[in-house]
């Protein structure tokens, strides 16, 4: 059906090595589109590439380097950007009398920074494929911890990722009048590495599921589904939206 369709598409998926940013890159592939994926790990950002059939880019993120080194890389083979999808992240949990300040910088580095950064410097190329019937798209890939307060002590992921939503919001208001349209995802629980230290434990991955309406952990095309929704022309009237894809944790 067209009106899902991203067939064509140029996309940039960041974090897409692994979890969810690999879930969304490889839904892209399966409907059509062109996917760059990039991560800070080349062994398995390579890896990753030749399983999916998908661009390459090692970049730190975090840093201006990072931003500068995946948007040159780029630009060099794309003349426009229909879809940046900012999923590179990072969690960290410790009790609050132990948690540590520079969690704080790293996470506000990578989860937040980066995001309005990397965004802001692929500009030109979102605006060069924008157009009023089919907008250029940014995705953000929040948490539920950003919407409600969570059970584990991840103060500084759960606070980032509250600011990615209101970065989306405030990106979203800017850049419509661009015909740039800026929207999050606050996924629930789902495989990735982020998650393995609960999930792989089955009673606790049983106490998870338990507190999930929908009765299960998110499968692979529960994530890719809402971010192709996202950048079709099915999402093309959605902007400054934080979707929840969590099982109904949020409700």
């Amino acid at each position: 059906m067209t009106l899902f369709s991203v067939e064509g598409k140029t996309v940039v998926v960041t974090g897409g090595s692994r979890g969810i940013g690999k879930m969304i890159a490889r839904g892209f592939l399966d409907a059509g589109a062109t996917v760059y994926i990039s991560s800070r790990k080349k062994d398995e950002l390579e890896a990753t590439a030749a399983e999916l059939g998908c661009h390459a880019v090692q970049a730190d993120l975090s840093t201006p380097d990072g931003v500068e080194t995946l948007a040159q890389a780029v630009s060099e083979r794309e003349s426009r950007l229909d879809v940046l999808v900012n999923n590179a992240g990072a969690s960290w949990g410790a009790p609050l009398e132990e948690y540590p300040e520079h969690a704080f910088d790293k996470l506000w580095n990578i989860n937040v920074k980066g995001v309005f950064f990397l965004t802001r410097r692929f500009l030109p190329l979102l605006r060069a494929a924008a157009s009023p019937d089919d907008p250029a798209r940014v995705i953000n890939v929040g948490s539920i911890d950003g919407l409600r307060v969570p059970f584990m002590e991840n103060y500084a992921y759960s606070a980032a990722k509250a600011g990615v939503h209101m970065l989306t919001r405030h990106l979203a208001r800017r850049l419509a009048p661009e015909s740039i349209t800026v929207n999050a995802i606050a996924p629930g629980p789902f495989e990735s590495k982020m998650m393995a230290f609960a999930l792989d434990d089955p009673q606790t991955r049983g106490a998870i599921e338990s507190n999930v309406p929908l009765g299960r952990i998110g499968r692979p095309d529960d994530m890719a589904g809402a971010a192709v929704f996202l950048a079709s022309r099915a999402g093309s009237y959605l902007t400054g939206a934080v979707i929840p894809v969590d099982g109904g944790i949020s409700a």
